[in-house]
């Protein structure tokens, strides 16, 4: 798969997780109503700085919607944020119980 691929179908997997249409998330971007659209359907891709956007619209990073491993990166990302949060007691508590999450 090459990156435009990438960007394109990850693009469209984010906004599917997020519940929204592309018409919505075209508007939402000040873009036209079918933009996001032409960039699912492989016929556009979006210029760097409509990227650095469309990833504040998802709540992550660049780094983080290039991450090919990282299937939800807004939940991801979120979860981080909260963790920051507990002391260390309970990282290690919730750590433990996601190693075993993960074991299953």
């Amino acid at each position: 798969m090459t990156y435009e691929e990438f960007t394109q179908n990850r693009i469209a997997h984010l906004r599917i997780q997020k519940g929204v249409s592309a018409r919505d998330m075209s508007l939402s971007l000040g873009q036209n109503n079918s933009y996001i659209n032409q960039i699912e359907n492989k016929k556009s891709m979006p210029s760097l700085q409509v990227l650095f956007y469309i990833c504040d619209y998802f709540g992550i990073t660049p780094q983080q919607f290039f991450d090919e491993g990282d299937t939800y990166p807004a939940q991801l990302a979120e979860l981080i944020e909260d963790m920051k949060k507990v002391d260390t007691v309970t990282l290690t508590h919730i750590s433990a119980l996601i190693k075993k999450i993960a074991e299953k």
